[in-house]
């Protein structure tokens, strides 16, 4: 019995989780090589046999039998095939075992380097074999070194994963030893023929599975995350639906006192999550994800959303250096234009005064205001606001005191009329 190789086998399998069938196969390989390196006279034709469970070693060579030899190498005289082959033909392939003679230190030397390379792509295998069908998952592991300034070396038991600098927030800090929660983002071959396992903490999944983690309805599908997004370590958006409907989404994933929600904020570091009520309806579902922001004026364009919201809520829906509103379009795969209610009407005043100078004939017709009630019409030409000139060269306060009117309201409606008629 081999010892030495069953030892081999045993810890490969206990410790890199490597199958006898496969490291037989490399150490097979590796040993044909040596053989024909290291015993003269050996074709092409070389087979080497491990006993699995003893771990014995058999050499053969196969030779064509022939009447005449005339490369050593590859073939055997009909004679010499009969001595080991009584009933052998001349044409017929003979496997002949071989018993290398320097076959030990030599043919280990010689199989070495290409054991280990072999057994790297076994490893490989290995960790595609177990990892790769785990891709999205979340995975826990220890903190075992910093490589390349911040990128991190995880241990996950049988393998170390790699968790980039790019791939968590710049806010987080660890140390070696320390427990850490990720998602497996992808297995991907390295340079050197290996494989690695590549972590994140900062892709919007990583947020989704802790839900899910935490969040029963989310895993039975009762509750579905519709759309996330995030900027990692600052603020998440979730627009959340239920199929139940006598199940709240935002509550459920919430939790009772907020219980379910503060385990993944403490997990993410006291970052911010905003959880939304989701909606197929584009401009419903911005008003969810404003909420309690009040929206003032709204239009939606092709590729963008343009509002005005109240001054006091404008700090609040535009978020520090804008990434509120940044997250908000991302959501709606829209550019987001907000205005402070206080700009929007200094604009339309300016505007107003603008269309009063106007040489424009129609501006000097009787007085009608498009998309306005007629009694607000005739209230305005009862007051003397009889046509849109005055009205563009009155004071706010002046068109305010009409019962019913809006100067503001009657201002963009005014400004939007005279457009739709010059083009």
């Amino acid at each position: 019995m081999n010892k030495d190789l069953i030892a081999i086998f045993e810890y490969l399998e206990r410790e890199k989780g490597i199958k006898r069938e496969i490291v037989i196969n490399a150490i097979s390989d590796s040993l044909r090589a040596a053989a024909r390196k290291s015993v003269k006279g050996l074709g092409e034709k070389v087979s080497v046999e491990i006993h699995p469970k003893t771990g014995e070693i058999e050499v053969f060579t196969q030779k064509k039998i022939v009447d005449k030899v005339e490369n050593a190498s590859e073939e055997i005289s009909l004679e010499e095939a009969r001595t080991m082959e009584p009933e052998c033909q001349v044409g017929q392939w003979l496997e002949i075992a071989i018993t290398p003679q320097d076959f030990g230190r030599i043919a280990a030397q010689a199989a070495r380097q290409v054991i280990t390379q072999k057994l790297k792509g076994a490893e490989r295998d290995v960790i595609y074999e177990e990892y790769r069908h785990r891709v999205g998952e979340l995975i826990s592991g220890t903190i075992k070194r910093f490589i390349r300034g911040r990128t991190i070396v995880v241990d996950l038991g049988k393998v170390e994963a790699i968790l980039p600098e790019r791939n968590y927030p710049r806010l987080e800090r660890y140390n070696v030893g320390e427990k850490v929660q990720a998602l497996l983002l992808e297995v991907q071959d390295t340079d050197i023929g290996g494989a690695e396992v590549i972590l994140t903490r900062s892709h919007p999944e990583f947020v989704e599975q802790l839900f899910i983690q935490e969040v029963p309805e989310l895993h039975d599908k009762t509750v579905v995350i519709e759309k996330i997004v995030r900027d990692p370590g600052y603020r998440t958006k979730l627009a959340v639906r239920s199929f139940d409907p006598k199940v709240d989404p935002v509550g459920t994933c919430v939790g009772v006192r907020g219980t379910r929600i503060k385990n993944i904020i403490r997990e993410l570091n006291n970052e911010k999550i905003d959880v939304v009520p989701f909606n197929e309806d584009p401009i419903q579902l911005l008003q969810n994800l404003l909420a309690p922001a009040e929206v003032k004026k709204l239009k939606e364009y092709n590729d963008r959303f343009w509002m005005v919201v109240l001054d006091e809520d404008y700090p609040t829906v535009i978020g520090k250096k804008g990434m509120n509103a940044r997250l908000i379009g991302q959501m709606l795969a829209k550019e987001i234009d907000v205005q402070k209610l206080s700009e929007y009407q200094k604009l339309l005043t300016i505007q107003m005064a603008e269309l009063g100078e106007s040489p424009e004939p129609a501006l000097d017709e009787k007085l009608k205001i498009e998309g306005v009630s007629s009694l607000i019409n005739e209230s305005l030409i009862s007051a003397g606001f009889d046509t849109l000139r005055k009205v563009a060269q009155a004071a706010p306060t002046a068109i305010t005191e009409v019962p019913g009117a809006n100067y503001y309201d009657l201002a963009a409606k005014i400004l939007d009329q005279t457009r739709n008629k010059k083009g």
